[in-house]
């Protein structure tokens, strides 16, 4: 894969540790594509779930993947894009079992499944750091931990609500769809990747939260000493 596009900004070589993404819908999926246009060279992927119609307008899959497991058609995608990349597939999703380390996302729907994705790895020396993406319309937010005391303790108090208490805050359609455009998508999974490589290399600042609103431009985002100017 040739990355002369942005290898002097950003070499994967310099990754020495494993990629996870817990829940490939419309962020993992982005995340893991963004990562593989960057030449990661091997992502661990979670998803139990199918391709459905109305996942083609906010997700990286295409018509011809409805009825697949979401793996398999990201897979197909990701491997279109880097023949070499190697892939490991959990199609059962993430199960207490499984063994996290290095760079980890947590993507699922369920924010009951990301606390315990967090209590299960409160230990887990292994973790370098958690990376977390909330999507709504116009809006989302993202968190971030490197994992010392003090930010696993961030990282589990930004998940102090219920699933029914954020399905109150997610705008839905009339027949109660959850409504969701891509273009929000993109801005913060583009934001999460760019975290990443902070984190990676060291080179620009480590935001452990980052609020945006797409459409009406505004950003805003907090290291451990408060906004970044």
């Amino acid at each position: 894969m040739n990355l002369n596009k942005h290898l002097e900004f950003f070499d994967p070589n310099e990754l020495n540790e494993e990629i996870h993404i817990i829940g490939c819908g419309a962020v993992g999926s982005t995340i893991a594509e963004q990562l593989t246009r960057l030449g990661i060279k091997r992502l661990y992927l979670y998803d139990f779930d199918t391709v459905s119609a109305h996942n083609i307008t906010n997700q990286m899959y295409l018509h011809k993947h409805i009825g697949k497991p979401k793996l398999h058609a990201l897979a197909e995608i990701l491997q279109s894009i880097n023949p070499e990349i190697e892939l490991i597939l959990n199609l059962e999703g993430w199960k207490p079992h499984h063994t996290l380390s290095g760079y980890v996302f947590t993507t699922v729907d369920s924010i009951e499944t990301r606390k315990q994705i967090v209590n299960e790895n409160l230990f887990n020396i292994n973790i370098k750091a958690m990376f977390d993406v909330r999507i709504r319309l116009t809006d989302a937010q993202h968190f971030a931990a490197k994992w010392t005391a003090q930010g696993k303790s961030f990282f589990l108090a930004t998940m102090n609500f219920s699933s029914e208490e954020a399905k109150a805050q997610t705008p839905v359609s009339a027949c109660g769809t959850t409504l969701s455009v891509t273009h929000t998508v993109r801005h913060i999974c583009a934001t999460a990747v760019a975290n990443l490589i902070n984190a990676i290399t060291g080179k620009g600042k480590f935001a452990k939260t980052v609020l945006i609103d797409t459409f009406n431009h505004t950003t805003e985002a907090y290291d451990d000493n408060g906004l970044i100017e």
